[in-house]
């Protein structure tokens, strides 16, 4: 039973801790070479920000994510396989909704595995979110989704405000 999960946004400091997370839960022991390095998650500080919720110092869950053009896009999304699980994802997801409102996003899109399982989407879905073809979304949306992808065809959308910004702030 956890005592208290903590969501904090990840520092350059926790880049080695990550890897040793993100490589547990690949299967990667201590003693074996490491497929992400400190190096790497490094890297990738540059290009998105991560979240991580701990409880009593350990690691339970890490987020990635990046907003541009009023659109969060969540990147990363890993779970310690844990009984609370479930209650360390909604944390973390509490934790970057409120984080993306106050940046005054719209909505926060979801990259899903080419095929997920219908636990994954079932999990998204309880949380609000809803899978859309990606020629229903609006512009800026859809923009986000094909820089990233071109041959996405679906995403998990979840609306942070129900007004659009049609001029930039």
């Amino acid at each position: 039973m956890l005592s208290e999960i903590k969501v904090r946004r990840a520092r350059l400091l926790d880049a080695e801790a990550i890897a040793a997370f993100v490589n547990s839960a690949q299967g990667v022991g201590p003693g074996e070479r490491s497929k992400i390095t400190r190096r790497t998650v490094a890297e990738r500080f540059g290009q998105i920000g991560f979240m991580v919720a701990e409880d009593g110092g350990e690691m339970l869950g890490l987020l990635g994510w990046h907003v541009e053009n009023l659109v969060v896009r969540v990147t990363d999304f890993l779970l310690s396989p844990c009984e609370d699980a479930v209650v360390v994802g909604r944390t973390l997801i509490d934790e970057m909704e409120t984080a993306g409102q106050d940046l005054q996003a719209e909505a926060v899109i979801l990259f899903l595995p080419a095929i997920p399982s219908p636990k994954l989407v079932a999990f998204w879905e309880r949380l609000g979110y809803a899978y859309q073809g990606v020629e229903q979304l609006p512009r800026a949306w859809r923009e986000a989704v094909v820089e990233r992808d071109r041959a996405m065809r679906g995403v998990m959308v979840k609306r942070l405000r129900e007004e659009y910004t049609r001029r930039p702030i």
